[in-house]
């Protein structure tokens, strides 16, 4: 059993933050900030170790540790990457590379393709929840030339994650991946990808797709996909403004095996201790937008609730892959969208407590 927690890199500042927002920006000013807009609103949502650089190796190391101590075996950072630029880079490269740990801890990385928010708090509910101009486009050299930059810099790398002796990389936005690209273009890059890194001595990838949409879930097996998996996958997006954790978590859990049949694809469950982005959202009091990031918010998370959805998870993952079975978790540090493992003031060590519980 292998249980990987995604890591959101973005806790320290970039000259892109500074250029948007103020010189410094990071987004524990909107989680120190965030207070209950309806009763019984866990907010805020304070670090008990404190607020933190992710930069700084004695930190992460710190962190690290921990989650190691209670049964998280990998870390998947997020990787932003756009045609060449990367952005929030050291948090992985100085923070979890930087330190001794880091340098022995398995880990992998996720292609986030999409370029951090411009405005936050948001404040208009009227434009699009994700801005066209955030989406990251892409091609077939364009896609080759990131497989290449990352087998150069991590795939061979002892401890990087591999499935089936492969490397393993996910792409987050898969949909918007094969809408860009096209059917051809798609399969065309990912066969290109794999060409180049077997032509280097490497032994190919294992490509997991991130919630695939509908319309392209059944095209995934043809276009060079090794298996289906999620990022968050709790809250129904659309469902009401405020959904109960344990019938969020249930619920998802039955529709796993969904996934895999429609992808003819192993599923690698994923799971979330919680879903509330509030921090990133602008008061709207009880006005409050039904959509992102003012809605939905799960209520009723806890420990023991997240215990039991990460139970369901081993179990299924035992059962689907008993060679080599994976649990994700979303996610080890995204305190502004309130999914996390790291220590709280309110539950403590609760949320890895529940991890190491569940195995």
């Amino acid at each position: 059993m292998r249980i990987a927690a995604y890591v959101y890199p973005g806790w320290h500042p970039i000259p892109e933050r500074d250029a948007s927002f103020h010189p410094g920006f990071t987004e524990w000013e909107l989680v120190e900030a965030c207070r209950p807009r309806f009763e019984g609103h866990e907010q805020p949502r304070v670090p008990q170790l404190g607020t933190y650089d992710d930069r700084d190796p004695v930190e992460v190391a710190r962190r690290v540790q921990l989650a190691q101590a209670h049964g998280v075996d990998a870390f998947v950072y997020g990787f932003f990457w756009c045609r060449g630029k990367r952005v929030f880079q050291d948090g992985l490269d100085l923070g979890f590379l930087g330190s001794a740990e880091g340098a022995r801890t398995p880990f992998a990385v996720m292609w986030a393709n999409r370029m951090p928010r411009r405005v936050l708090p948001v404040r208009r509910a009227d434009l699009p929840v994700i801005d066209e101009s955030r989406r990251v486009s892409s091609d077939v050299d364009d896609f080759v030339e990131l497989i290449a930059y990352l087998a150069e810099r991590y795939f061979g790398r002892e401890a990087y994650v591999c499935v089936d002796g492969k490397p393993y990389f996910s792409i987050f936005d898969t949909t918007f991946f094969i809408r860009e690209l096209g059917l051809e273009g798609a399969r065309l890059a990912i066969a290109e990808a794999r060409a180049w890194l077997v032509d280097h001595g490497l032994p190919g990838l294992h490509l997991a797709a991130i919630d695939p949409s509908a319309e392209v879930i059944g095209e995934l097996r043809g276009l060079g996909f090794d298996s289906v998996t999620h990022y968050v996958l709790l809250p129904e997006w659309k469902g009401p403004k405020l959904q109960d954790y344990e019938a969020c978590a249930r619920l998802r859990a039955g529709q796993w095996q969904s996934f895999a049949d429609r992808s003819n694809l192993p599923y690698v469950p994923s799971v979330a201790p919680g879903w509330d982005a509030s921090p990133r959202a602008a008061d709207f009091g009880a006005e409050r937008p039904g959509k992102y990031p003012w809605s939905p918010v799960v209520t009723g998370a806890h420990p023991n609730r997240f215990r039991e959805a990460m139970k369901r998870a081993v179990d299924y993952a035992r059962a689907t892959r008993p060679d080599d079975p994976m649990v994700f978790v979303a996610s080890l540090n995204e305190w502004s969208e309130g999914h996390y493992l790291e220590p709280d003031e309110r539950y403590g060590t609760g949320w890895l407590e529940a991890v190491r519980d569940a195995r």
